[in-house]
């Protein structure tokens, strides 16, 4: 496309459809899709540094025992710990899901031995008790006499006992 350095053809307008035509180009640039980078890749050659080859570094840490003892220990700790709370979790499920007959058929074995026991001790206690008869020797003297004293404003009342 040749340019046109003349100010005055420049300051021509421009007809109605040249117009369109040139907003519809000048739109079409500014919207135009760009292509939007993910990645990058380097493929240029990788500097040497030295002539001389890596050198196996091994690894040879030495931990001391009582580390290895505090781990382990606390490896434990946190298994146990871990066991408990599964243990208490399914404790609390079900006492969550607690009915009336589920209790009753818990308590149910346990009445059944407690009414068994209590036939035993009842039975065990007759053949101890056998007969005996109470008698009493000497005189009863029944002498039970009531003082009684009323004093204050709202009457308390004060009863003593001899016997």
């Amino acid at each position: 496309m040749e340019h046109n350095t003349d100010h005055a053809a420049q300051a021509r307008p421009l007809s109605e459809f040249q117009a369109a035509v040139e907003a519809r180009r000048i739109i079409d640039e500014a919207y135009r899709p760009v292509p939007a980078v993910t990645s990058y890749r380097d493929d240029s050659p990788v500097p040497a540094t030295g002539s001389t080859p890596p050198v196996p570094q091994p690894d040879q840490r030495i931990v001391p025992a009582w580390a290895a003892g505090v781990a382990v220990a606390s490896i434990g700790v946190g298994a146990g710990v871990t066991g408990l709370g599964c243990g208490a979790w399914l404790l609390l499920q079900g006492l969550s899901a607690v009915t009336l007959w589920g209790v009753l058929a818990v308590v149910a074995p346990f009445a059944g031995v407690a009414k068994v026991a209590t036939a035993i001790g009842a039975a065990v206690s007759r053949t101890k008790a056998g007969t005996s008869q109470h008698v009493y020797q000497g005189t009863v003297i029944k002498n039970t006499a009531v003082t009684t004293h009323t004093r204050g404003l709202l009457s308390r009342t004060r009863n003593e006992l001899r016997g």
